[in-house]
């Protein structure tokens, strides 16, 4: 049977110092001629009282509407400093606006004091001791982890490694050739435009085949996997953080650095030496593009020179630089995605911090590589 609705009402009386307000009636959305508080408001400015008393003067039903009724009333007396007193109503009422009001979007945010030098010099200090220790202590898990494996003790899939190789080596080869080729390219052209003013352009395939084979092979391969491979481990190990896959293998006595981390390092200290290999094979092709085709020499000029130039101890020395780079790179991006916190922001910051570390990595390093086989004269 139709129950009818009972119009809402609300009386409005003061009492002293206190104001007082009766709600009466069905408080629903589908109540028409509903009360509004500009009649409350009115009264407040009019004379402000100490106490704004909100009673049950008879409410048969209610919903959100009398939450949200309430909900503005509290916000306008708190602006003006008027207390409020919702003892009287329906202990639902009570309980949903306690909870709705818990906390506060009005209340002031604490603004802490900016921190002078000496203390940022000290936080930076802390926070760089609280990184070298994560380092430190993820390097020997590493380490441990790497013995386990080679003992054939770590417990980890023969596949997954497989799989990690092929993701590092084969699919990383037409950005490597793209890459390579145009820097080969680059370095011949910049340098045969200075050698033909002595008439020396014979001298490019030099310059390209030694420039490439110790550094800009290493590097431009080592940079390409910073950015391509070194932040989708921190990504993916960012996103396993993040869904407790990490805690889920901790759980059923799985070691994450044995079954996540040392497959990805061992993949990508693998494929960073080969495809550097590769990579200076392209980029002394991309010189001889240049040098055959603008600067009139001859395809047998180039490679006789090329042969003369190059000898194993340059090719080894790229090459090690090579495999310095791809520990630099799986280790930070490893180190970078364990490291991440619980939230889909922490991910990409997780991918961002991998990529420049492994950038500046490698740039220290190969200084630092160069530097000791100049003195070293190797």
């Amino acid at each position: 049977m139709y129950e009818p609705i009972a119009a809402a009402r609300m009386v409005i009386a003061r009492e002293g110092d206190r104001l007082v307000v009766r709600l009466q009636g069905d408080w629903l959305i589908t109540s028409t001629d509903l009360p509004t508080l500009d009649e409350v408001i009115v009264q407040l400015k009019k004379q402000p009282p100490q106490v704004v008393l909100v009673e049950d003067g008879g409410i048969s039903k209610w919903d959100s509407t009398l939450l949200l009724l309430l909900y503005q009333l509290r916000d306008f007396c708190q602006q003006k400093g008027i207390e409020l007193e919702c003892g009287s109503l329906p202990q639902g009422v009570r309980r949903l606006l306690k909870l709705a009001t818990s906390v506060s979007p009005a209340q002031h945010e604490v603004h802490e004091e900016e921190p002078g030098w000496l203390e940022q010099v000290g936080l930076s200090t802390l926070n760089l001791c609280q990184e070298a220790y994560e380092f430190i202590h993820f390097i020997g898990d590493a380490t441990l982890a790497v013995v386990r494996f080679f003992k054939g003790q770590a417990r980890y899939r023969p596949r997954d490694l497989w799989l990690l190789i092929q993701e590092c080596g084969p699919t990383a080869l037409p950005i490597v050739t793209l890459i390579s080729l145009l820097v080969g390219l680059i370095l011949a052209y910049v340098g045969a435009l200075q050698l033909a003013m002595f008439g020396a352009q014979i001298y490019v395939a030099d310059l390209v085949a030694i420039g490439t084979v110790r550094e800009m092979g290493a590097m431009m391969t080592a940079i390409i996997m910073a950015g391509r491979t070194g932040s989708a481990y921190a990504a993916q190990l960012g996103t396993m953080q993040v869904n407790e896959e990490i805690d889920a293998l901790k759980t059923l006595g799985l070691s994450p650095m044995e079954f996540l981390v040392i497959p990805r390092m061992l993949a990508l200290i693998l494929m960073v030496p080969l495809l550097t290999l590769y990579a200076d094979l392209v980029g002394m092709l991309g010189g001889g593009l240049a040098s055959v085709a603008i600067f009139d020499l001859t395809v047998l000029e180039y490679l006789n020179e090329t042969q003369q130039s190059v000898d194993m101890t340059d090719v080894f020395v790229g090459v090690f630089k090579a495999a310095v780079f791809g520990i630099l790179i799986a280790t930070s991006g490893c180190l970078r995605g364990m490291q991440c916190k619980r939230s889909a922001q922490a991910v990409g910051e997780a991918a961002t911090s991998a990529v420049v570390t492994s950038i500046v990595a490698i740039v220290v390093s190969d200084a630092l590589l160069t530097i000791l086989f100049t003195k070293l004269g190797i």
